[in-house]
């Protein structure tokens, strides 16, 4: 990938990005919402032109790559069953198996030919690396691995849940083995066992591999190298027009070769550098320019002839604008060459401020449980499960995919009618979930879309908007809450619905797979507010890095009420 750049709608998204993946190479991509990581592998698969620079692919013996993408559209109708889903993505593997056939009989008819060897030879490897004499062992695997061994085949995939078909998404591009393997936010909706069988198929994979993830032990755990998005200040050499501060502004990518955790430590340190390095230079910018006005103005004034003699002092005179004129054109020089190459500005960061920086609620303070869950079960989805949870308290909802812990958290929401149990809150006490999926609310734009101040101001009340601001929570940047809601990326939508959550902190706040698509630094962020959060707090998750920090309450649903008051701190190594 050679200088790539692209905009939408007059904002730039990618600029000037280059760099490489080598063959069976696994490669990161990070970098903040909206910061074009799933622009970027969509430009790589041929699905969005780039607006300048090129991408080129190649396989081994030539010939044209197959580029395989996964991301939020699934690859096959939801009138597809499984098996016809399953099908198509194997395709490939069937008809290199009917080639090599057909080359061998071919081979038998005229075994002296030598063009006929070769294109059996070619054959025999396209079946041999796209896995076409173990295809049908290597399905059942698949679906097993991902977790979807236990549905019917003749399922359509319109039926599913949106995990599962997320899940059949993942295995169909496994399956159609593409010589280039792309994947956006893989391990959404794995649980451990699916995203430990990803990361050994990852690992055997044959060919070059890119990820955008935002799953922190995924990327420790799979990842050779990392691919920053993010503003960067080094100089590289630009290939097209820029629209930012300075011509060697940095703008690219930043590529770094070990662990995530170390990357953490390595990126803080290169910010800070990045900020001194800008005020130094702003320093001497605004030195050399006074430098160049000073002398210029105080130079000649300040002379004064040193004889009477007229001839002396033409003499004085010349020799003094010679000094001055040399002096300020080496400092204009030196203005000019800093200029021209100048760093850009650190860009402002976005600061999380807080899970309840909105005010006054949650305010219950009464002693004893502010939730309740007795008994509830919903038929086909979750088992009887007993849950007390006081104030203040914080609780993990663990279990393998299938275990029901979306469906409690709608049970105690209210949005799902359990077949049998109850629940109770307390009364005055208020509930709020952050779903899984982003549904934002209905809103009317001014001037066409609506922008995502205006679905904010929609789902939380223009009084309530006007206390609280968007702005207040540090979760969009400035000009994102002027962009259509509908172009936002869906990290940035989901960060939108959180904002509308807090904008009136619940007393039980519930969050469903909080970290799927939010930035590394967000999650990070969220994360240390929860420790403050003054009210009761559910988490379903399959996040391992969080579960390895967690040091609240954990409710495994796989042994559903049995380990419902247990505490275990998160070194305790008790738990993953």
């Amino acid at each position: 990938m050679e200088g790539v750049s692209k905009s939408f709608a007059g904002r730039r998204v990618l600029t000037d990005i280059s760099f490489t993946v080598p063959a069976d190479d696994r490669v990161g991509l990070i970098g903040e919402n909206g910061s074009g990581k799933s622009t970027l592998l969509r430009i790589i698969a041929g699905r969005s032109r780039a607006d300048a620079g090129s991408v080129r692919a190649v396989v081994p013996g030539g010939g044209e790559p197959r580029i395989g993408l996964l991301h939020q559209q699934p690859p096959f109708s939801p009138a597809d069953t499984i098996e016809a889903a399953v099908e198509s993505a194997i395709r490939p593997a069937r008809e290199a198996a009917a080639d090599v056939d057909r080359r061998a009989r071919a081979l038998a008819d005229a075994s002296d030919d030598p063009a006929v060897a070769d294109a059996y030879a070619r054959a025999l490897d396209t079946a041999e690396r796209l896995g076409a004499w173990e295809i049908d062992s290597r399905v059942d695997a698949m679906l097993a691995g991902v977790g979807l061994a236990g549905i019917a085949r003749d399922r359509r995939a319109g039926e599913l849940s949106g995990g599962q078909r997320a899940r059949l998404s993942l295995a169909w591009t496994l399956l159609n083995a593409p010589d280039v393997l792309l994947l956006d936010e893989p391990t959404n909706h794995l649980d451990d066992q699916a995203a430990e069988f990803l990361q050994r198929v990852l690992t055997g994979w044959r060919g070059p591999v890119l990820f955008a993830s935002h799953d922190r032990a995924f990327l420790d755990e799979t990842a050779a190298s990392l691919i920053d998005l993010d503003p960067s200040p080094r100089p590289h050499a630009v290939t097209g027009d820029l629209v930012q501060d300075g011509s060697e502004s940095g703008i690219g990518v930043t590529r770094f070769t070990g662990a995530y955790g170390d990357y953490l430590a390595a990126r803080a340190d290169e910010r800070r550098r990045w900020e001194q390095r800008f005020r130094d230079e702003q320093a001497e910018l605004a030195r050399l320019r006074a430098s160049v006005h000073d002398n210029h103005t105080v130079g000649h004034a300040d002379w004064k002839p040193r004889t009477e003699s007229k001839m002396a002092q033409k003499f004085y005179a010349d020799r003094n604008a010679r000094v001055v004129s040399r002096r300020v054109n080496d400092a204009r020089s030196r203005l000019e060459d800093l200029e021209r190459r100048q760093i850009r500005r650190p860009p402002a960061e976005l600061r999380f401020a807080g899970l309840a920086v909105a005010g006054s609620r949650p305010q219950d303070v009464a002693p004893g449980p502010i939730l309740t869950v007795a008994g509830v079960a919903v038929a086909g989805r979750l088992a009887p499960v007993d849950l007390s949870a006081g104030r203040g308290e914080r609780w993990l909802l663990t279990g393998p995919n299938g275990a029901g812990k979306s469906t409690l958290l709608h049970a105690i929401d209210g949005r799902l009618r359990p077949s049998s149990g109850a629940v109770h809150v307390r009364a005055g006490a208020r509930v709020g979930l952050l779903d899984q999926e982003v549904a934002l609310p209905a809103a009317r734009g001014r001037d066409g879309e609506p922008t995502a101040r205006e679905v904010y101001e929609a789902g939380v009340g223009p009084e309530r908007a006007e206390a609280v601001p968007l702005a207040t929570f540090g979760l969009l940047a400035g000009r994102d809450e002027n962009r259509a809601a509908a172009r936002l990326s869906v990290g940035q939508q989901r960060r939108l619905a959180l904002a509308i959550l807090l904008s009136s902190p619940p007393d039980v706040l519930l969050l469903d797979e909080p970290t799927n698509h939010l930035s590394l630094p967000l999650v990070n962020a969220i994360e240390d507010a929860l420790q403050d959060y003054p009210g009761t707090v559910l988490i379903a998750s399959h996040d391992r890095w969080l579960r390895r920090r967690w040091s609240g309450r954990r409710l495994n649903l796989a042994a559903a009420g049995r380990e419902a008051f247990e505490f275990a701190p998160a070194n305790s190594g008790k738990h993953p």
